[in-house]
């Protein structure tokens, strides 16, 4: 589970040219999936949009960057429903450390960098429900591409 969360970022890192200069393996020791996905992939829903519920007879949390937010540790059970919200984000805080930190800066693109510096992030969320044989999608019909989110928001003018 936490593998996964560690590996979202920094594979569209790579993808995007954010992240260069090492494989993915050295990049997932060095956290880098922390700076770009600072929060967890996703959380339980039910009775409050972040349900608590996601560490209940779960392992100890693990204290590290990218991981230490995750909200659902547990094991998943039918009938239980959760979001899945991969994201990227380019905070000026998190950038700047990294870019001082020598064992994360010489994975950086600085230029690709800079060129989303100041737009924020982009996530989409997902909500799934969990079933005997896999998932439901319960956002299937949730705009994905740019287009189709443009069109929507022209739409609600």
């Amino acid at each position: 589970k936490q593998w996964y969360q560690r590996r979202v970022a920094i594979t569209a890192g790579i993808k995007e040219g954010v992240l260069i200069n090492g494989t993915a393996d050295e990049m997932t020791d060095a956290y880098m999936g922390a700076i770009f996905m600072p929060h967890g992939l996703g959380h339980l829903i039910g009775l409050d949009v972040h349900d608590v519920g996601g560490y209940v007879n779960a392992p100890p949390r693990i204290d590290e960057p990218g991981i230490k937010y995750l909200r659902t540790t547990r094991d998943l059970e039918e009938g239980m429903v959760i979001t899945v919200e991969p994201g990227v984000y380019f905070g000026d805080a998190l950038i700047e450390k990294a870019y001082a930190n020598p064992e994360q800066a010489k994975f950086m693109n600085k230029e690709k960098i800079e060129q989303f510096r100041g737009m924020g992030g982009v996530r989409i969320e997902d909500g799934v429900a969990v079933t005997a044989d896999g998932i439901e999608l319960l956002s299937h019909n949730v705009p994905r591409t740019v287009e189709e989110i443009e069109e929507f928001m022209n739409r609600s003018n």
